[in-house]
């Protein structure tokens, strides 16, 4: 039972900091992933959205520094006692999110692992198994150091995430583990190779034969029978190939730029997932930028998800000298975690990348 509680505390302790600490890389990431949890459809807690960065935040530090506090055997019965209730609840979260095929990826690991719900869930079975283990065998996590030292340790560790948190939370990710990187290429990322798997559905055909209702299943091929057809359900049963950029249009008016605009040789795109929360006194800056930047011979666009009401009183009220085009959501939240953001890109090469606050750090050549 010692090696075993041995070996619990230090896989549970270093895989929550891991785990912690991916996600404290990307705070911005994390809330936009609780805003899914709380939204209506899964857990139906819209009222906790205002709220889902601060929660955030909390969160990934709590398990960096539980992971801390495992490890070093300090403040041991409060550290498990956390441990085992957190685990419960994400247990029964990525449970709920599996069964019921609510939220796609936990999150776990913010964008560094991508976890499809059912490996969610038996990641924190395992965990959920080796905390009881600590639990119950308790009395085998003996200290570190003496308790002057494991104080100075716990303290700078909560010190530490708080101030690598508000860093980049005031910047961006100083690890960007999303196909959006500085030097990846756009048009690379939409391709799907030759030999990808191919997504495979099944059909499940319903027909009215003699007054009597029967479902034939079949891959795609339409059934030999006699009888009225009434209608089809299809379901996926195989992914495909998915490549790492999916979701990337840039249009306006319906018509989609993109191909074009990746031709360009010098390009700057400024982000606006939602104009309605964005930060507005970083426009005065970003009219400094594009300004500054369109005297290089920079072709300037916006991309935001808002509607035409909203980009035109933006455009007017900070007299900016270039238009909006329309991209999904999620994908500019992807792109850049500000909002608004800058890019720049070399024939569809994102060459910088940009904080509203390092706006003015940007070179153009």
């Amino acid at each position: 039972m010692k090696h075993l509680v041995g070996f619990s505390r230090v896989f549970v302790g270093v895989l929550f900091i891991v785990s912690g600490f991916i996600k404290l890389n990307d705070p911005v990431g994390f809330s936009f992933k609780l805003e899914e949890y709380f939204s209506q459809g899964v857990l139906d807690l819209p009222f906790l959205m205002p709220y889902a960065l601060a929660i955030s935040i909390f969160v990934v530090i709590f398990e960096v520094v539980l992971g801390v506090f495992l490890l070093i055997g300090y403040l041991k019965n409060f550290t498990i006692w956390s441990l085992l209730l957190m685990i419960l609840f994400f247990t029964f979260l990525t449970f709920y999110s599996a069964y019921f095929n609510k939220v796609t990826d936990c999150g776990c690991f913010g964008d560094a692992i991508k976890l499809t719900p059912w490996e969610s869930f038996t990641k924190d079975v395992v965990l959920l198994v080796l905390i009881l283990v600590l639990y119950f065998g308790r009395r085998y996590i003996k200290a570190l150091f003496d308790p002057r030292i494991r104080q100075i340790i716990a303290i700078g560790a909560v010190v530490v995430c708080v101030l690598y948190g508000n860093y980049v939370l005031n910047h961006l990710p100083v690890v960007d583990f999303r196909p959006y990187k500085v030097g990846a290429n756009i048009e690379e990322g939409m391709q799907v190779p030759e030999n990808a798997p191919k997504a495979v559905f099944e059909y499940a055909w319903k027909f009215d034969v003699n007054g009597e209702e029967k479902v034939l299943v079949t891959n795609g091929d339409y059934p030999d029978i006699d009888g009225d057809f009434i209608g089809v359900e299809t379901k996926e049963i195989q992914k495909g190939y998915e490549p790492p950029i999916h979701d990337f249009t840039i249009e306006q008016q319906g018509e989609d730029f993109t191909a074009a605009l990746m031709m360009e040789e010098k390009l700057l795109i400024v982000v606006a997932y939602d104009l309605a929360k964005s930060d507005y006194e970083a426009f005065a800056e970003v009219k400094k930028v594009t300004d500054k930047a369109g005297k290089q011979g920079y072709k300037i666009i916006g991309m935001s998800a808002s509607n035409e009401e909203w980009t035109n009183r933006i455009i007017e009220e900070y007299k900016l000298g270039f238009e909006f085009y329309f991209t999904d959501e999620t994908t500019l939240k992807t792109i850049v975690r500000s909002n608004p953001g800058i890019l720049t890109l070399e024939y569809g090469v994102i060459t910088q990348k940009a904080h509203y606050k390092d706006m003015k750090d940007l070179e153009f050549n």
